[in-house]
């Protein structure tokens, strides 16, 4: 169906004015014609704001940091923290390269060590039929690497798990793994005598790591005493993952935004890193804070990181592109250096702020706006009433109304 009749089937069933047809109607820098080759069925577009995150000093680098997030106080809190953090020398970040695994699954094997111990010795014909699938991607210098074989025991009898470990370059590189896994599994097959079902990546991307460390000097955060409320926070989410998952989720709010605003694929960095917090058994924080010998404040933080600046929405959605120009990244590693960093400097920004003044505070000063709206409130108005909740601690909605009932009978 074209736009108009995918229109129609969705207004008759949802009941929708033409008020809102006009909105989905509505084009932004990824227009119709470009996000129907993205997706299916296709009735529109949604936007996020996108902000500049300020003050960043990465690896001794200057950047602007494009954030695409709904949530108020985010771009604001990462701007300072990464302000606080350039008195120690800014953010120092590595980064194991970009490597993918694939993983291929293999069972009805009655002897897993053997034919773990066989496929081995079938390394390099499995490596060869791998990169004869992505001979530009070899050109390059990626491609597959090497492999690794474990045997699963699990209530359907053992498995053989082959990984297939490949440098995409600068891809995120999803496709590229998974047309050499499926590629690979009639031949494996063939070798064994036994079945493969899945042939897929892992998003647990444990050999893609990013590696993020600073230090924020006791002066500019305010004091020992914020020091030490850091890291006591800190160790609250070592002990409990009911605080190791919002720790995260902090740190995820500025991953995401980078993400997201660069055109990635938000699903597979969230789920890298929740199951990476989880590895030890437990699931904890991604970060470390501790005081060095001066008394200053040293956070680390560790985390999968498959970002890619080719393929995908990254090259597809004019928006996305911008955002990569803004960067001035060149690979994909250094993209995923930058998105540890902003993890990291989110991570201070929400820790700082829960152990002096709560969350609350500068969380709902930059909310009253939207408040404000949602009470009703236009044009100059806006300002005005958000200023006023502000004032009086109470940013409701229902305060708001009362405000500009306030200013109405003013005139």
């Amino acid at each position: 169906m074209d736009w108009e009749e995918r229109l129609k089937i969705v207004q008759s069933f949802s009941e929708l004015k033409d008020d809102d047809l006009k909105l989905l109607k509505k084009e932004g820098a990824l227009n119709f014609e470009t996000a129907n080759r993205m997706i299916e069925n296709v009735i529109g577009t949604i936007q996020l704001p996108i902000g500049i995150a300020m003050n960043f000093l990465i690896n001794g680098k200057e950047y602007l940091v494009p954030m695409a997030i709904e949530e108020p106080s985010v771009v604001a809190a990462a701007s300072n923290a990464a302000r606080l953090a350039r008195n120690g020398g800014g953010f120092f970040v590595t980064s194991t390269g970009p490597v993918m695994i694939a993983q291929i699954q293999l069972v009805n094997i009655p002897n897993g060590y053997a034919t773990r111990m066989a496929l081995f010795e079938k390394k390099e014909e499995i490596l060869s039929i791998a990169n004869a699938q992505d001979p530009m991607l070899v050109s390059l210098g990626g491609g597959a690497k090497d492999i690794e074989i474990r045997v699963l025991s699990t209530p359907l009898g053992d498995m053989v798990i082959i990984h297939l470990i490949v440098d995409t370059r600068d891809a995120m590189g999803a496709n590229a793994v998974n047309t050499m896994a499926e590629a690979l599994a009639p031949f494996i097959e063939d070798w064994t005598g036994g079945k493969v079902y899945l042939r897929i990546l892992s998003n647990l991307a444990d050999k893609r790591l990013v590696r993020a460390r600073t230090i924020v000097t006791k002066d500019a955060l305010g004091g020992g005493e914020i020091v030490d409320g850091i890291i006591c926070a800190h160790t609250f989410a070592a002990a409990d993952p009911y605080r190791a998952v919002t720790h995260n989720k902090g740190i995820m709010n500025g991953i995401i935004a980078v993400v997201i605003a660069t055109g990635n694929d938000t699903r597979a960095i969230e789920a890298g890193a929740h199951a990476y917090a989880a590895k030890s058994g437990q699931y904890s924080p991604l970060s470390t804070w501790e005081k060095d010998a001066e008394g200053n404040l040293v956070g680390t933080l560790e985390l999968p990181m498959a970002v890619g600046l080719v393929g995908g929405a990254t090259k597809i959605n004019p928006g996305s592109q911008v955002a990569i120009k803004i960067l001035g990244v060149k690979t994909a590693i250094e993209l995923g250096e930058i998105i540890g960093a902003v993890g990291l400097a989110q991570n201070l920004a929400a820790l700082r702020a829960l152990t002096t003044e709560g969350i609350q505070k500068g969380h709902m000063s930059l909310h009253a706006k939207n408040i404000a709206v949602m009470a009703g409130a236009t044009g100059n108005l806006i300002d005005e009433v958000a200023r006023r909740l502000v004032k009086d601690k109470k940013v409701r909605v229902d305060r708001a109304k009362e405000i500009l009932d306030e200013l109405a009978k003013k005139g």
